[in-house]
C-alpha cells in the first residue's frame, strides 16, 4: 500500500509531499512525476518516483495498487481537456481497487468557467463507485503574492472584481487538508468546502501590499473586459486570459466566500493570514 501524490513537483504537490514525509515513512510515498529529474531530490530522501503523464493514458496501467491512497492533483493545462485527463487517473485507479480517491477540485459556489472541468471531473468521480474525497480548494493567497512585479511596478492592484471578498489560504495550508484526509480516517466519499478563515477585498489586500512596500499602493477595479486584455498584454493566450478573467465577477458576486471552516478543522490549525504570505513575498 502507498500514498500516491499525482502532480508531485507542481507548486501544491511538492507541499503535499514534503508534509506526507513528516507524517508517515518515505516508502509509503509515490510520487507521480513526468520527469523524474525535477523530482531527484524527492528520490534522495526515499520516496518512490513514478514516471506518468495525463496525457498518456498507458503509462498509468499498472501504477496503482489494490489498497493505494491516491491525490489527484488537477492538471493545469486548460487548454487540452483535463476532464479527459483527470478521467485516465480515475479509470487507472478504479481498475486497481485504490483505497481511495482524493481529488482538488473547486468551491461549490464557484460558478466561473475555471469551476465546469472540476464539476465535470466529480461527475466521473461519483459515477465511478470510488470512494472519494472532494477538497474543494478555495482560491490560494500565491494567485497574487507570487504576482506582484508588476503590481509594484505600477503602484496598483488591478482586478474585476469590485468590493467582493475571496477566503484565500496559502498552499501549504491545502496541502495539509490533503495530508490530513490521506492520513487519516473517516474521510470516505466527504466533500470538504475549503477556504482560508478571513475573507479580503483588493482593497484590503492593496492596503496590505502598501503597508509592506513602505509606499501606497491602490485598488484599481476595472471590468472583465479591461481585465482580459491586461492578461493577454501580461502574454496569455486570449482563451485563457478570458477564463481567468472570468474569475474576478465571481469573487464580486461572493463566489470566492467560503465561509465552512472546514480548511481550519482538518489541519487543527487557523488558516495562514493573507499579511503573513505578503510578508513572506516581500522578503522572498
Amino acid at each position: 500500500m502507498s500514498i500516491v501524490v499525482t502532480g508531485a513537483t507542481g507548486h501544491l504537490g511538492r507541499h503535499v509531499v514534503e508534509q506526507l514525509l513528516e507524517k508517515v515513512p518515505a516508502e509509503q510515498i509515490t510520487a507521480v512525476v513526468r520527469d523524474e529529474k525535477k523530482a531527484a531530490d524527492l528520490a534522495a530522501r526515499g520516496v518512490r518516483l513514478a514516471v506518468a503523464d495525463y496525457n498518456a493514458p498507458e503509462t498509468f496501467d499498472t501504477l496503482f495498487a489494490a489498497g493505494d491512497k491516491v491525490l489527484l492533483i488537477s492538471g493545469n493545462e486548460f487548454a487540452n481537456d483535463r476532464v479527459r485527463q483527470h478521467t485516465v487517473v480515475i479509470e487507472a485507479a478504479k481498475a486497481a481497487g485504490v483505497a481511495l480517491l482524493a481529488y482538488t477540485s473547486a468551491p461549490g459556489t464557484l460558478k466561473a468557467t475555471l469551476a465546469d472541468d472540476h464539476r465535470a471531473t466529480e461527475k466521473v468521480l461519483l459515477a465511478s463507485g470510488l470512494p472519494y474525497t472532494l477538497l474543494r480548494n478555495g482560491w490560494y493567497h500565491e494567485n497574487y503574492t507570487e504576482q506582484l512585479a508588476p503590481v509594484l511596478e505600477h503602484g496598483a492592484v488591478v482586478a474585476a472584481a469590485g468590493e467582493g471578498r475571496v477566503s484565500s489560504a496559502a498552499r501549504a495550508d491545502y496541502a495539509a487538508a490533503a495530508v490530513a484526509v490521506l492520513t487519516g480516517k473517516g474521510h470516505e466519499n466527504r466533500t470538504y468546502e475549503l477556504g482560508g478563515d478571513e475573507a479580503w477585498s483588493f482593497a484590503e489586500y492593496a492596503a496590505e501590499l502598501s503597508r509592506a512596500a513602505g509606499r501606497e499602493i491602490v485598488y484599481n477595479a476595472v471590468t472583465e473586459e479591461v481585465m482580459a486584455g491586461i492578461l493577454v498584454g501580461a502574454g496569455l493566450p486570449e482563451p485563457l486570459a478570458a477564463v481567468l478573467a472570468g474569475v474576478d465577477p465571481s469573487i464580486e458576486r461572493g463566489e470566492l466566500v467560503v465561509d465552512s471552516g472546514d480548511l481550519s478543522r482538518l489541519i487543527g490549525r487557523p488558516t495562514t493570514p493573507l499579511a503573513q504570505a505578503v510578508e513572506a513575498a516581500f522578503k522572498d
